[in-house]
């Protein structure tokens, strides 16, 4: 049986948000990264595409709501929901992560906090026997380091999402739709380069905050061998679900 090359369609929400490390993570399994860049101009579709086995929805600075400002907005939550009936593998990144949930029914709502830099997240129970977040690292005590940068947050999850990671300033961390779909609020695909055009280009003081721009470069340059030590992995163990999917469906054709 010859398996085809997955491909995995990123829609790139804006131009400051590229698939980064996941991307070459994922191509390092010999995934096909395929970006679609719908802030530039791109059609997003509204259903999963042929030839497409997987879908990595990215961040951006605009909310999971404005459509009115970011109009694919409304194709890229029919894509989502269509890649959630249809089980077909989902990730999604920060805003990526809050529109999966606003398609399916959940509720997304500006934060009390802003999570930007370097925080410690924890995994639950589910989490804990979840086959991609079971796979991050912890690398100081229990807790995984993520990179953070969100003013939002997904206030109420989908019916049937279950909670795979948590912290005190952010409930929903990571979630699970069925068995491929993962929503998460953090960063995994960012390296230092990435974050220092991210803090060029903000504020220094950023509103409901401890922290400064300037601080939060500090903290990612230097957790920066912890964060991919802790990531690496997870975002790998996902793309073994591609390859899973698209070698059942190799199997089952004629």
């Amino acid at each position: 049986m010859v398996v085809r090359r997955p491909v995995v369609l990123f829609i790139e929400n804006d131009v400051t948000c590229p698939p980064a490390l996941v991307g070459e993570w994922l191509e390092e399994d010999g995934l096909e990264v395929r970006v679609l860049a719908a802030a530039a101009g791109d059609d997003v579709p509204s259903a999963v595409p042929d030839g497409v086995d997987a879908v990595c929805a990215l961040g951006g600075d605009i909310g999971a709501g404005d459509e009115d400002i970011a109009p694919w907005l409304v194709a890229e939550k029919s894509l989502l929901r269509d890649a959630v009936e249809r089980g077909v593998p989902v990730l999604g990144l920060c805003l990526g992560g809050q529109l999966l949930a606003a398609a399916n029914g959940g509720r997304v709502e500006v934060s009390d906090v802003t999570e930007i830099g370097v925080s410690e997240i924890s995994r639950t129970i589910d989490g804990l026997a979840d086959p991609v977040i079971s796979a991050t690292v912890p690398q100081r005590g229990d807790t995984v380091p993520v990179v953070q940068w969100h003013l939002d947050h997904i206030r109420e999850l989908p019916d049937g999402a279950v909670l795979l990671m948590t912290n005190e300033a952010c409930r929903v961390q990571a979630f699970r739709l069925g068995e491929t779909a993962y929503g998460l609020q953090m960063h995994p695909e960012v390296d230092v380069e990435l974050y220092e055009r991210w803090v060029e280009g903000a504020d220094e003081v950023v509103p409901r905050t401890a922290t400064t721009a300037s601080q939060s470069l500090v903290d990612v340059r230097e957790r920066a061998d912890e964060l991919v030590k802790a990531w690496r992995l997870a975002i790998r163990a996902w793309g073994g679900l591609v390859w899973t999917r698209a070698r059942t469906l190799s199997a089952l054709e004629p």
